[in-house]
């Protein structure tokens, strides 16, 4: 990896040690992204089903028919 100065004209070479560190902020930043964007969704989807569950009451249960034993 290559970096220019300040001139523009010449790339300075990073150490391995920058572009480890550069690495790793830019993974963070997707993972940092990638959270915020699942929250948002786990947010919306809450919203969406405590909204069903307000328009549609639950359906009732029907009592369970007995079995029968054979002798």
């Amino acid at each position: 990896m290559t970096e220019t100065n300040d001139a523009g004209t010449k790339p300075v070479k990073l150490t391995l040690q920058a572009r480890a560190e550069r690495t790793d902020v830019i993974a963070r930043e997707i993972m940092a992204s990638e959270v915020a964007e699942r929250e948002k969704k786990t947010a919306r989807l809450r919203e969406m089903r405590l909204q069903q569950t307000v328009d549609e009451p639950a359906p009732e249960k029907k009592p369970r028919a007995r079995k029968t034993v054979k002798k």
